[in-house]
């Protein structure tokens, strides 16, 4: 999970006066408990991608079914952050915190014990509701613990680099459990971070007080939920039942409907779940739009590439997350070029869409590997470039996304970044996985399909074909970059909140 809420989220004003003495002199302690609780929430985002074909052949799923184990998570996930950071500011972070710790632990115990598919999908998506929980109040209580603004930024460095080494660490440690314990092992490890986060958590964490001047926006939250279900579902049964099928174009149209009466809603409502003042600035608008497309295509390449390395190229699920660090690695770097060097200099209009362009021009190098495909010579490079328009684009994007938001917007301006990139990766895992059954379906027509040659060469086709409309997802987020971002540097206003990005 992507954490990326904050407390500012309609509460009341954090003064250091507010702030407890005990919970002042542990503050150090609680960001250790914080900063584990963020770690695992990233952790799981790429060590079940990793397991993922394990699982597979242990549950013996087919492949049309094995993207809703990823969409399961992200879909609630992404559906629920924006009530999650809501319930945080009704109820208390405290208690939030604690609740989510306890309900993600007790949902990974669950799918690491399934004993069939459906179990399994179930459990990752009680693990997306209470992640939703988690994320907005693991910020929000950064915040109203570190009041002083070199402590805050020094805090956020920390909690931010842990939560960025846990996709790193995720992939490793994926590879490890799975070839040396079980793949159901990616999921109990989860039991452990989590208890040891609440055990913290319930010892060092101080009440908050509730933000009682607001309630919580019923129908906003039901449109907006449902809405964005129908449509990752509608995608998602493209896959089995055809683009021609009620159960597909019939829950689209009912999920654009929903959140267009949303968007409607959200205009109206007393107390709107996502005040649309926080999306129609331009560089704001633009950078939910790149977050949409990065989120779109980047699951679908490590979901497909994993599957490529393990089943095509024969590659052991360790050996599989060592060859990710490279992509890793480089948007990291690239992020932190992009974001302190480049926007701060030029502005994001040349450099967010020359990211969409690099991210573009790997995935269509990837449409190249083959059954003997060297990994230093042709897997390599395709990483690299990939990993280098990836954090040219996400880094900008983040940062821009909230900036200049107002202090009362500032946790429903981070939960929506987070919103706009698990349903983006949700609708882009459906939509990828699809045209990739399609291609290999259609290779298949004609042919042997108990040949084990035609068979990995159907399974090639499938993931070329997601590449390419990867690519074309990063060609079309390039043009509406190119559209929306204003000229120039922008101005940062120094009397707005503080958010940070996971």
């Amino acid at each position: 999970m992507s954490q990326n809420a904050t407390a500012a989220a309609c509460g009341a004003e954090t003064t250091p006066e507010n702030v407890p003495d005990l919970s002042h002199r542990r503050r150090w302690w609680i960001l250790l408990v914080i900063s584990l609780s963020m770690l695992m929430g990233v952790l799981d985002g790429t060590i079940v991608n990793i397991a993922l074909p394990s699982a597979q052949h242990d549950l013996g799923f087919s492949d049309a079914d094995r993207q809703w184990v990823v969409t399961a998570y992200a879909l609630a996930f992404g559906s629920l952050l924006l009530l999650g950071g809501r319930v945080a500011d009704l109820v208390g972070q405290k208690v939030t915190f604690l609740v989510g710790l306890a309900g993600f632990a007790t949902a990974s115990m669950v799918g690491g014990a399934a004993n069939g598919f459906l179990m399994l999908v179930v459990a990752r998506a009680v693990q997306g509701l209470f992640a939703a929980l988690l994320a907005p109040s693991a910020l929000s209580l950064l915040m109203t613990t570190f009041t002083e603004p070199r402590e805050r930024a020094k805090a956020f460095t920390v909690a931010g680099s842990i939560a960025g080494a846990g996709g790193a660490i995720g992939l490793i440690l994926g590879g490890v459990l799975t070839q040396y314990l079980d793949w159901r092992w990616t999921m109990y490890v989860n039991v452990i971070f989590a208890g040891v986060a609440f055990v913290g958590g319930a010892v060092l964490l101080h009440r908050t007080p509730r933000d009682t001047s607001s309630k919580l926006d019923v129908l906003g939250t039901l449109l907006v939920s449902t809405g964005l279900f129908c449509l990752v579902y509608g995608f998602s049964n493209a896959e089995t039942h055809g683009w021609g099928s009620v159960a597909t174009w019939g829950m689209l149209a009912v999920g654009a409907v929903l959140v267009t009466v949303f968007v409607w809603w959200q205009n109206r409502a007393a107390y709107p779940l996502l005040p649309l003042r926080v999306l129609l600035d331009r560089d704001r608008g633009a950078s939910f739009a790149a977050l949409f497309v990065t989120g779109a295509g980047m699951f679908g390449v490590f979901l497909f590439l994993t599957y490529y390395l393990q089943q095509s190229l024969g590659y052991s699920a360790l050996n599989t997350g060592f060859a990710f660090l490279p992509l890793i690695v480089a948007s990291s770097s690239a992020s932190a070029v992009a974001n302190n060097v480049l926007v701060a200099r030029i502005g994001p209009k040349p450099v967010v869409p020359l990211g969409m362009a690099i991210a573009a021009a790997g995935l269509i190098w990837m449409t190249t590997l083959d059954l003997n495909s060297e990994y230093v010579t042709q897997v390599l490079p395709q990483l690299v470039l990939v990993g280098i328009g990836l954090g040219t684009v996400i880094a900008p994007a983040m940062s821009l996304a909230t900036s200049g938001v107002a202090a009362a917007d500032a946790g429903v301006a981070s939960a929506a970044v987070n919103t706009v990139q698990q349903v983006g990766g949700s609708i882009g895992v459906a939509l990828l996985s699809t045209m990739a059954s399609d291609a290999a379906t259609n290779y298949l027509s004609g042919r042997d399909p108990e040949d084990p040659g035609v068979l990995a060469q159907a399974g090639l086709e499938g993931y070329s074909t997601a590449y390419w409309w990867s690519a074309a997802v990063f060609v079309v987020g390039l043009v509406v970059s190119v559209l929306l971002y204003r000229r120039g540097v922008p101005q940062q206003d120094e009397n707005a909140a503080s958010v940070v990005h996971m």
